[in-house]
């Protein structure tokens, strides 16, 4: 039995995947690699075919036509055969000695017949090659080492939220969600990250650096450059996020509160970016990003327009636009834009 599904997925990734494969291969009995080549032109496709056949009882390798990252996330939900499931970015690497931690509360809580839908890691932000990194830990807001509900989670402020770097979801959850991210988009990760939270009613946090995620790269999907570049892709999953649930149905209050939250960070983030950006077609872009919020959570509409950051974001004259400035800087710095 394969108590987790790792699944990498690839594209002209042939110089940093395999710093992603040796860091999973550890525990070859109770884990499943599946690399899925997202349509690459360069080695990846070979480098992926030389590890399945080096360690098929651990890797299988799957080859799909260019899909984009959530596409290649969907290809391998659909062949994982793992109780549980994680996503590991080809440029990025799992710790061996908290991997070794995870596994083996994965496989104590299944053998004490403890169903839990999610579990959660640390991860830690790696900034550059001068070895800067910053440990992302959720240790003050959920409980430690036992199963916990929505009700054990204490409140967490507006730049603290779930990542798909920090969860292992339980794999027949998210097919019974029907998970399935779009194409060609890059912030599929926040879709991961959100749209499972109302059918999860069993947690596990373990105080682990398991994840570590390479920021260092210009090119990376935090940093503000590729923000812009990326606009169009973030606007699209800003509004996937605010029609997938009203959010005032949600029954249990804190998880009601986060994702409010998470969505209002969504939003802001989105506005600070057409904000930035600046063209007349961003401006009409961000009054339909404002206005399906109006009609789609018109509860969160009316707390954000009150907010400092609704009432500047909204604004567009040179003085306004002036003092967004502040508005601005402050916003990078509480949701973690590089």
């Amino acid at each position: 039995m394969k108590y987790l599904s790792i699944v990498i997925p690839c594209y002209n990734s042939q110089n940093h995947m395999k710093k992603a494969i040796e860091s999973c291969l550890l525990m070859k009995e109770d884990i499943e690699i599946i690399i899925v080549d997202d349509g690459s032109t360069d080695q990846t496709s070979q480098i992926g075919q030389d590890y399945a056949r080096v360690y098929p009882e651990a890797i299988r390798f799957v080859s799909q036509e260019n899909g984009g990252y959530g596409e290649a996330i969907n290809t391998g939900l659909e062949h994982s055969t793992g109780l549980y499931f994680k996503v590991l970015d080809s440029d990025d690497w799992l710790d061996q000695s908290s991997l070794v931690k995870v596994i083996e509360i994965i496989k104590d809580c299944h053998e004490k017949l403890e169903t839990i839908d999610l579990f959660l890691t640390n991860f830690v932000l790696e900034k550059d090659l001068a070895k800067k990194r910053e440990v992302i830990s959720m240790k003050q807001y959920f409980p430690q080492g036992r199963l916990f509900r929505w009700y054990d989670v204490k409140k967490t402020p507006a730049h603290v939220h779930l990542s798909i770097s920090s969860m292992i979801y339980r794999t027949q959850l998210l097919r019974n969600v029907g998970m399935r991210l779009p194409k060609h988009n890059r912030y599929v990760g926040h879709m991961f990250a959100y749209v499972p939270l109302p059918c999860i009613t069993t947690m596990y946090y373990m105080n682990v650096d398991l994840y570590h995620y390479d920021i260092s790269g210009d090119e990376h999907c935090l940093k503000e450059k590729c923000l812009l570049k990326k606009l169009d892709e973030q606007l699209t999953m800003t509004h996937v996020i605010i029609n997938s649930y009203e959010v005032q149905s949600v029954k249990s209050r804190k998880l009601r509160h986060y994702m409010t939250k998470y969505l209002g960070m969504m939003v802001c983030v989105t506005t600070l970016m057409l904000n930035k950006e600046g063209s007349a077609l961003s401006k009409q872009k961000k009054e339909k990003l404002w206005s399906d919020l109006e009609k789609k959570q018109p509860q969160l509409y009316k707390s954000l327009s009150s907010t400092m950051f609704g009432i500047f974001m909204k604004k567009t004259t040179f003085i306004e636009q002036h003092l967004q400035k502040g508005v601005y800087s402050l916003t990078k710095r509480m949701f973690g834009i590089r």
